[in-house]
C-alpha cells in the first residue's frame, strides 16, 4: 500500500521530470520534484506558520488563564479552546505539518536512492511516463550527486537550515537574556539553541555523509522553504493592515 500510494507516484514523477529537464539532469529534477512537493503542501504549512504566531500572540492570555484556573484543569481547557476558536488558531496544523513530511521524507528516498537510477525500474513506470533518452548524475557538470562527502554541500546545507531556524525565531519574541529568568524561560533558551546550532550542524554532517543527491534536495527544500515564509508574513501583514 506505502509502495503504491507513495513511492510509485514519486518515482513515476521523478523519472518524467529527469525526461524534460536539459540535458537529463538529476539534479534539476530533485529541485523540480521538491518545488511540487512544497506547493502540494503549502496550505499545511501555512496554517503552520499562522498557528505559531497566534500562539506567540496570544501567550499573555494563555498565562492568564493557566494561573488563574491552575486548579481545574477541565476549566482550562474549555477556556483555553475558546480562545483558539476566537482567533482561528490550529494547535493541531503543527502536528500535521510534522506528520505528512515523514511519510513523503521515506517515500522520496526509497524513489531516489532504494529504486535507482541505474537501470531505471521500468515495472514500476506508469504507461504514460517513459525511460529518459538521457540521464545525467553531474549537477550543472560540477556535483556528482551519487557521491559521498561533498564538503560545499554539506556547508550549504547546514548555513541555510540555519536561515531557515533564525528567520522562523524572527517571527517570535525570543526570551531575554536575564539572571531572573524562570525555568520556563530557561527550557526554551534551551531548545532556541538546539534549533538554531545543534540542528543545522547534525542536518551538514548527514548531508556529508550521504549522496550529494539528499543535500541538494535539503538546500532546495530550505530556500523554498525561506521563500513561502516570507510570502506567508506578507500576506498576514496585509491582512492586518487592511
Amino acid at each position: 500500500m506505502f509502495h503504491t500510494l507513495l513511492i510509485d507516484p514519486f518515482y513515476n514523477t521523478f523519472i518524467f521530470l529527469i525526461g524534460i529537464m536539459p540535458a537529463g539532469d538529476v539534479g534539476l529534477a530533485i529541485i523540480a520534484v521538491t518545488l511540487i512537493i512544497r506547493i502540494i503542501f503549502y496550505p499545511l504549512f501555512a496554517s503552520n506558520i499562522r498557528t505559531q504566531m497566534g500562539m506567540q500572540a496570544l501567550q499573555g492570555e494563555l498565562d492568564e488563564i493557566n494561573t488563574k484556573h491552575k486548579d481545574d484543569a477541565q476549566k482550562r481547557g474549555e477556556l483555553t479552546m475558546a480562545l483558539f476558536r476566537k482567533h482561528k488558531v490550529r494547535p493541531i496544523s503543527a502536528f500535521l505539518s510534522l506528520l505528512v513530511q515523514i511519510p513523503v521524507f521515506i517515500a522520496l528516498y526509497y524513489a531516489f536512492f532504494n529504486e535507482g537510477l541505474n537501470p531505471i525500474a521500468t515495472d514500476l513506470l506508469y504507461s504514460f511516463v517513459h525511460v529518459p533518452s538521457v540521464i545525467s548524475t553531474n549537477f550543472f557538470g560540477l556535483v556528482d550527486l551519487l557521491a559521498t562527502h561533498n564538503f560545499v554541500i554539506a556547508i550549504l546545507v547546514a548555513v541555510l537550515q540555519y536561515a531557515v531556524v533564525l528567520y522562523s525565531f524572527a517571527r517570535m519574541d525570543t526570551p531575554k537574556s536575564s539572571a531572573k529568568q524562570t525555568d520556563k524561560e530557561r527550557m526554551m533558551g534551551m531548545q532556541r539553541k538546539i534549533m538554531l546550532y545543534f540542528l543545522p550542524a547534525l542536518m551538514g554532517v548527514v548531508s556529508y555523509s550521504v549522496p550529494a543527491a539528499v543535500g541538494v534536495y535539503f538546500i532546495a527544500g530550505s530556500v523554498i522553504s525561506l521563500a513561502q515564509e516570507w510570502l506567508i508574513q506578507r500576506q498576514m501583514l496585509a491582512e492586518k493592515a487592511a
